[in-house]
């Protein structure tokens, strides 16, 4: 069969690579085109458009960009109409996937929606349209499937993909050592606009903590001059590109950004602070929009607060080297956050997602 697959971002890519791989054990002929990255390219899609042209976030991004996003919404709707796919997959990337899911359903294509678009948080009623345009939803977070069911809408809970990556990362050799110091993990997220923001007070407590060395995990959208700029000036930190997995592995604690890669973290074991501070008016619509009591998926998923969170005006060089310190010197606090943690991953780790998703996409696709 043949499979139009759509990712946006960099956790998109990653969730993509594991699904085709799947697909390509159920279907062993299997044609498949996306828009994604080097993961899915790897695995045998043919990309169209890399992900790395496609990360616009936060309402002046968006509107600065909005040229550039309906050229390449054009581009990508052509593109599937002259592959003609048996199923149409989108992962995640609300923003984009929601208008071609929208778009594909007037053209009569089969359309499967991975990993759920975060309509629980903002904008409730995008229920409406995804009922409207999307045949099949697939959810890896525990408590979506109660939330769509509130609005009619059946949908299927596959487990999260995030679980069997790391368990397999976590299975691997023990690697060499980054360091000769013990290390923190700094990670700053994939978008630029946003790392200039956040970077700077995360490596405020490279001078706090000499004794550690910090490690920030260089996402393949940042260039190496970019980051240099931002951490030449601190002898104690380093960067690492392509190991973000190795550098959690040996991590004793991480200051991380919003998003995928706080509950990656935290299925590592790893003591986190989350820092978010972005571009102040994006903040300001988005506090108003945003209806969750939390950013971070740990503590969405647990329902409490298990990781802090310091959020715009909160991430300050003093808040943040106080609740660094309690995650490095407080054994209480340790000891409880390994239990949070290990009450995540069984609520996360029941079923084996990527293979789920591709059972459900293959036997779709087959249907007259």
């Amino acid at each position: 069969m043949k499979y139009y697959i759509i990712a946006g971002e960099a956790s998109g890519d990653l969730h993509g690579s594991n699904l085709i791989k799947q697909l390509r054990k159920l279907d062993t002929a299997a044609d498949i085109r996306s828009w994604g990255g080097d993961l899915m390219e790897e695995a045998g899609a043919k990309v169209v458009k890399h992900y790395r042209e496609l990360a616009f976030m936060g309402f002046v991004e968006v509107v600065m960009n909005l040229r550039t996003i309906f050229r390449n919404l054009d581009l990508c709707k052509k593109d599937i109409a002259a592959f003609q796919p048996d199923v149409l997959v989108l992962v995640d990337y609300p923003g984009f996937n929601m208008r071609i899911a929208e778009w594909a359903r007037q053209q009569g294509f089969k359309t499967v929606y991975y990993i759920s678009p975060q309509v629980w948080a903002w904008k409730e009623n995008r229920v409406k349209k995804l009922k409207a345009s999307v045949d099949k939803m697939l959810c890896i977070l525990p408590f979506e499937k109660e939330f769509y069911h509130k609005w009619n809408y059946e949908v299927e809970y596959v487990g999260h993909p995030l679980v069997e990556v790391i368990k397999a990362a976590k299975d691997q050799p023990a690697d060499p050592p980054l360091a000769d110091k013990p290390i923190i993990a700094i990670l700053p997220g994939s978008r630029k606009q946003e790392v200039s923001v956040k970077l700077p007070i995360m490596l405020t407590m490279a001078r706090h903590f000499p004794e550690y060395q910090f490690i920030v995990a260089q996402a393949p959208s940042l260039d190496d001059e970019f980051l240099q700029s931002l951490t030449g000036q601190h002898p104690n930190v380093s960067m690492v590109k392509g190991q973000t997995y190795k550098l959690l592995r040996q991590a004793k604690a991480a200051l991380v950004t919003s998003g995928t890669a706080t509950l990656e973290t935290a299925l590592f074991g790893v003591p986190e602070v989350v820092c978010y501070k972005g571009n102040p008016i994006s903040y300001f619509f988005a506090k108003r929009l945003i209806k969750v009591k939390y950013i971070s998926l740990v503590n969405l998923v647990m329902d409490k607060l298990v990781v802090k969170e310091l959020i715009q005006h909160d991430l300050t060089e003093e808040n943040l080297l106080k609740d660094l310190t309690i995650l490095l010197k407080d054994q209480d606090s340790r000891r409880r956050l390994s239990e949070d943690y290990a009450a995540l991953w069984h609520k996360l780790g029941e079923k084996d997602a990527s293979k789920r998703a591709a059972e459900v996409i293959y036997d779709y696709g087959k249907k007259v």
